[in-house]
Order: C-alpha cells, then structure tokens, then sequence
C-alpha cells in the first residue's frame, strides 16, 4: 500500500444469488479526504459499506485498511452511521454514548472527555440527561453521529448522513465533517443531496457504483 494510504479496495465483487450487486469495485482514500459513493438506489452503497465494516464479507477482492487486510481489531479505528436509524431510546444520552465510545476500546476517561467535548460541539450538553426517547428525530440523528465519531475514528462512514435533516442541522453536520477532514480523518459518505457533500465536505473524490 501507498504511504498513509487509509484505505485500498482491489476488485472487490459481491453478489446476492444471481445479482452482482459490487463488480470489481477499486479505489484509494487518503487520510483526510472526503469521498462521496454515488449509485441509483440499489447499486451496493449500502452493501459496500457493510462490506467495509464486516458486516458482510467479499465474494472475491481485497479491503486493505492502513496498510494490511481489513480485520476486526481494525473496527476500533472505523466510525460507522447506518442508513438504518435507531438509538437505545430508554437509554440516557450522555450513558449510551459513553457505553459505545467503551465498545470502541476507550477507557472510562476517555470516552467521557470524548463524548463530553462532542456533546459540546453538536449543541447536545443540555440534554445529556435526557432518555433518547425524548430527543426530536433530528437530535436523535445528532446522537447517532456522536456515536460514530466519539472514538476518534480514522475513517468515517457514514450512509445518507443528511436524511431527514432540517437546514440548520445539515449545515451543523457540514461544518463538523469538514473539521473532521481537515484533522486527518477519512470520510466515505453517500447521499442525495450532491450540493452538501461537495461544498460543504469538501470533497475530493466521487467513488461510482452501476
């Protein structure tokens, strides 16, 4: 792999049945760029970020994550934010955010120095008490994302980030993925709305899927 290469994807295929849904897909991401992955619904977006997550695995391919073969130690280093939403909705804020931040391998320490620093960056300190059941749906998504960076990931996936978000929090969204990436980390996103992913995340690459 190329030096500071985050992530090389050779020939990656996967297939459902009799339907290729990833035909030898290949790509590089550097540390701090911003790739969008675009397709019609269906083209294996979702499919390749579960791929690149473990959640699925290649039919043929590699996925070579900072240098060696993508492996489950390395989950510790990848954010993940679903398409599919959900939150433990009984669940305080700060808890649960705290508790996946520990899944991450975080200690006490710093996943409550993580969550508490990003809790403040997102607007969400005044609600960190609060079960998440009583969260509207956009903050509910604001906690989701917490979720998906408060371990310090160097790469960041992140599956239609922008649905269902009202103006002011896509613009909040914008703004913290542009830092991210100006800090180093990798983001791999997919979305509709062309217009957020390119001005706003500064986007360096477009990753196509048929």
């Amino acid at each position: 792999m190329d030096s500071g290469t985050i992530l090389r994807v050779d020939h990656l295929c996967k297939s459902f049945g009799a339907q290729r849904v990833i035909d030898d897909l290949s790509f590089v991401l550097e540390p701090g760029h911003v790739a969008r992955v675009v397709g019609a619904n269906g083209a294996g977006k979702t499919t390749l970020f579960r791929l690149l997550t473990l959640l699925l695995h290649p039919d043929s391919g590699s996925i070579c994550f900072n240098g060696h073969d993508l492996c489950s130690a390395d989950l510790r280093w990848i954010g993940y934010l679903p398409e599919e939403r959900g939150v433990y909705r009984r669940e305080k804020v700060e808890e649960q955010a705290i508790f996946f931040a520990r899944l991450k391998g975080l200690t006490a320490d710093e996943a409550k120095r993580n969550v508490a620093n990003w809790m403040e960056r997102l607007g969400m300190t005044d609600w960190r008490s609060r079960r998440a059941s009583t969260l509207s749906k956009g903050m509910q998504q604001r906690l989701q994302f917490l979720i998906a960076v408060a371990h310090t990931p160097r790469l960041l996936i992140l599956d239609e980030p922008f649905s269902g978000f009202d103006a002011d929090n896509s613009a909040l969204l914008k703004q913290q993925i542009g830092l991210l990436s100006a800090q180093g980390t990798a983001v791999l996103l997919s979305t509709h709305r062309y217009d957020l992913a390119e001005t706003a995340t500064m986007c360096h690459q477009t990753i196509s899927l048929q």
